[in-house]
């Protein structure tokens, strides 16, 4: 699974397309100020967003989050609703 396309559309706020067509906004001001994510507390950080090659969202200082992470935190999925063989392996 892959972000193919990530808008901002307000601070902190990012609307996601994911290659499988699911699309929609999560919120990352639950995250913003805190460890590595006060880099976007300074003017313009956040909003320098990048998807990489591999469908990551990175930002610079290489700060990035993984496409899965993201996806889970969109649909608010359990990772083995997800990922099947996960459930396997936990059993």
């Amino acid at each position: 699974m892959r972000i193919i396309e990530a808008h901002i559309i307000k601070r902190f706020k990012i609307h996601l397309l994911f290659d499988n067509e699911v699309c929609g906004v999560v919120d990352f001001s639950d995250l913003a100020g805190h460890g590595v994510f006060k880099a976007w507390m300074e003017p313009g950080v956040f909003e320098k967003i990048v998807v990489t090659e591999s469908g990551s969202l990175e930002w610079p200082g290489s700060l990035d989050l993984c496409p899965d992470s993201l996806y889970l935190r969109l649909t608010k999925k359990e990772p083995e609703e997800i990922f099947p063989l996960l459930k396997e392996a936990l059993l």
